[in-house]
């Protein structure tokens, strides 16, 4: 069994090798997220030229087969998980406003939560699971038996006819999985609302009505637009960069749910952070 000396001597305390470490950490992040970032603009930028040039960038039923998987595959996962949330949040904050008279807050309150913040990133973390998982784990296969390259060698770029088709799907259909699970939510506040707070339907939906504002709406929209752009990238990514085989498509699958997610979070949280500066009112 180990010392506690050699335990303590396998823990770098000099602070010059710290700081190199963290250095280190902090280039290679830097570098990941500069190759990611020109990944998904040279994807862009070989499907707009393709389209410049009358020519198609891929084959539309690749784009419409990937559509139906991320969007229409999706709905019920999406509306189900949504409309359990809306009801347990309906119910909480219900109970809690209900002490003080104000549970007529209760609707434009879970309207105003789930179309600004938690649609979009509920929607985004089941995207990047559900989906992002699936995309790695095909075009690593592909990497990996070198069908890759054998597209190369036909003269097709992998950029714009494996990766774009599956970028753009999802970020046309974000928008509209988030305003499913909007609705999702909305409907299950409703019924709660209906049945422990005695608020008729008709008042219930002037209420959502008087709280939401076009800006809210807009802010999803845009939310989920992002994610789906940023969910698709990272997927295809991690999948084109796959080394090592069976076991590499694994581990590239893995981190990519694990990297799509803590990405979505993050650009949410700074999103947010943007919009109350700049646009605190």
């Amino acid at each position: 069994m180990p010392s506690q000396e050699a335990d303590s001597a396998a823990i770098p305390t000099n602070p010059v090798v710290v700081v190199q470490g963290v250095g280190h950490l902090s280039r290679e992040f830097m570098r990941e997220v500069g190759s990611l970032f020109w990944f998904m603009v040279h994807t862009l930028e070989e499907t707009v030229e393709r389209i410049r040039e009358g020519r198609v960038p891929f084959r539309a039923a690749s784009f419409f087969e990937h559509c139906e998987r991320a969007g229409v595959g999706s709905v019920p996962l999406v509306g189900l998980v949504t409309f359990f949330l809306g009801l347990t949040m309906a119910l909480l904050t219900g109970y809690q406003l209900q002490r003080f008279g104000t549970e007529r807050l209760v609707p434009g309150l879970v309207a105003i939560a789930f179309t600004r913040e938690l649609g979009p990133l509920i929607t985004g973390i089941m995207l990047a699971a559900r989906i992002g998982a699936a995309f790695t784990a095909e075009l690593g296969t592909m990497k990996v038996s070198e069908e890759v390259e054998a597209i190369e060698a036909m003269g097709i770029g992998p950029l714009r006819f494996l990766v774009g088709p599956r970028m753009l799907a999802l970020f046309f259909l974000m928008p509209c999985l988030s305003t499913i699970a909007n609705l999702a939510a909305i409907l299950a506040s409703c019924l709660v609302s209906r049945a422990y707070f005695s608020i008729a339907f008709v008042y219930f939906f002037d209420l959502v009505r008087d709280a939401l504002l076009i800006r809210d709406i807009i802010t999803g929209i845009l939310k989920s637009f992002l994610f789906g752009l940023l969910i698709g990238g990272i997927a295809c990514y991690r999948g084109l960069s796959v080394k090592g085989g069976a076991a590499g498509v694994g581990t590239a699958t893995t981190s990519s749910v694990v990297t799509a997610i803590a990405t979505v979070i993050g650009f949410d949280t700074l999103y947010n952070i943007v919009y109350t500066v700049f646009f605190p009112t």
